[in-house]
């Protein structure tokens, strides 16, 4: 498996953003849906990593987005064939690197509270959860979580 900073405007990497937004939002309704596009993904403040497996087929996403002070965690996604195979690890650990190489010394993200793998991963990954930050409105619906860098 390679994981590498990509540009997210490309058709197999737009098929994994589709397919996370398919798999979310049925859990939740569109008010408590917080997910970026490609265009936001796109943005040069945006880390945007892709792990590919040895055919160069994209397995898994991730995004963080620089912020002052912090860097957010945005559309984590492995496709459900390659679960289990630490595809996710790997790739929050690659973005983590790139944002600590870049200055960032804390990292938050905003999950739901419908996803309990997700919610479980994170706090494998030494994210404990806190009080909302950023422009987040009130939802019962959310989880937000921080880490230290380092």
């Amino acid at each position: 498996m390679q994981i590498a900073i990509e540009n997210p405007d490309q058709p197999d990497v737009i098929q994994l953003i589709d397919d996370l937004d398919a798999y979310q939002k049925p859990l939740y309704p569109p008010e408590s849906h917080y997910g970026i596009d490609i265009a936001a993904l796109s943005a040069p403040n945006v880390l945007f990593a892709v792990a590919r497996d040895e055919a160069g087929t994209a397995v898994g996403c991730g995004a963080i987005v620089m912020e002052p002070g912090y860097g957010e965690l945005k559309r984590m996604y492995v496709r459900p064939e390659n679960r289990g195979q630490g595809v996710a690890a790997k790739v929050l650990a690659f973005l983590e690197g790139e944002a600590m190489a870049r200055g960032c010394a804390m990292f938050r993200l905003e999950t739901g509270v419908s996803q309990p793998e997700a919610l479980s991963f994170y706090a494998r990954s030494g994210y404990a959860r806190r009080e909302r930050f950023g422009r987040y409105p009130e939802d019962p619906l959310s989880v937000f979580m921080q880490k230290d860098a380092g």
